[in-house]
């Protein structure tokens, strides 16, 4: 048996679906409306960032950043202490994963991430530290090597790499008024400890970087220390800038460094922000410069 509705019957279920329809309407609207703004706070914040060249890491971390690398345009590398993490330049999460404390500064060569650890006392000054250069893949994280680099006396916390060789730096007791640099070549045999006259930064010098034809040394402090030498360490200059939470030299001219805070009950955060450099100031951030 065929049914067919009379037009009182269609006109009624007309209305009663025109009523669902709005009712539906009234109770999704104001969850929409606050997921579009949400969406449109982000993109705003995202269009900020873009603009003034500032790379925010996603996620929050249990300690604070120690240093920072790159991949060319491919991928930032960012040390939390107890976490490596790789994030695309928007900031975004690729890989990390959990590491031994404490992880210091860290640089790239030929697909390779190459961390400075120390894994005793740090400063100390009768030289309880105990140094190490972890290898990591690039790509995956996954961990390569590990390298003693126990002439770093007083703990190794930062490394950059030139010409095929690395260099460790470290750790500085209170009343030494100079800084030393820790020679490897590729196989991590000790090439040579290089001074630095450069008068005493607090803790030593924390990260390093080789660009522009100059060693930049990101060192703590009230105020923090900028440190640039020439390719054979003599002096350069000392400036009052911070870059002792990462410093990263840019193929197209420029710099990345870092900045980290921690914001109680939640955690570590870090972002990097692009640099000029600046005859009188060593550095300054681009978005000053401008």
């Amino acid at each position: 048996m065929s049914y067919s509705a009379t037009p009182a019957r269609r006109s009624g279920v007309v209305v009663r679906i025109f009523l669902v329809a709005a009712a539906l309407a009234v109770i999704a609207t104001p969850w929409s409306v606050s997921i579009h703004a949400a969406e449109k706070d982000s993109a705003a914040e995202d269009a900020a960032a873009e603009k003034d060249g500032v790379i925010k890491c996603a996620g929050v971390y249990a300690h604070h950043l120690q240093g920072v690398c790159t991949e060319a345009s491919q991928a930032i590398y960012w040390s939390f202490t107890t976490t490596l993490v790789k994030t695309d330049f928007a900031g975004r999460v690729l890989k990390s994963i959990p590491v031994a404390n404490h992880h210091g500064d860290l640089c790239h060569a030929a697909g390779k991430i190459y961390v400075a650890v120390n894994l005793g006392k740090f400063n100390d000054p009768a030289g309880n530290a105990d140094s190490w250069v972890y290898v990591y893949d690039a790509k995956t994280l996954s961990l390569l090597a590990k390298h003693e680099t126990q002439e770093v006396f007083h703990g190794a916390g930062g490394i950059g790499c030139r010409g095929g060789r690395f260099f460790v730096v470290g750790g500085l007791p209170d009343g030494v008024p100079e800084n030393y640099v820790y020679e490897y070549d590729a196989d991590f045999s000790f090439v040579a400890k290089h001074v630095i006259p450069s008068g005493h930064t607090v803790l030593g010098i924390q990260t390093a970087t080789f660009s522009a034809g100059s060693w930049w040394f990101g060192c703590y402090g009230g105020p923090q220390i900028l440190l640039k030498t020439d390719a054979n360490f003599k002096m350069q200059g000392r400036y009052e800038f911070d870059a002792s939470l990462g410093i990263v030299g840019r193929r197209s001219g420029g710099f990345l460094v870092a900045k980290g805070w921690r914001i109680k009950g939640e955690g570590n955060y870090g972002q990097l922000a692009p640099a000029v450099a600046d005859e009188k100031k060593g550095l300054v951030f681009q978005a000053a410069a401008n």
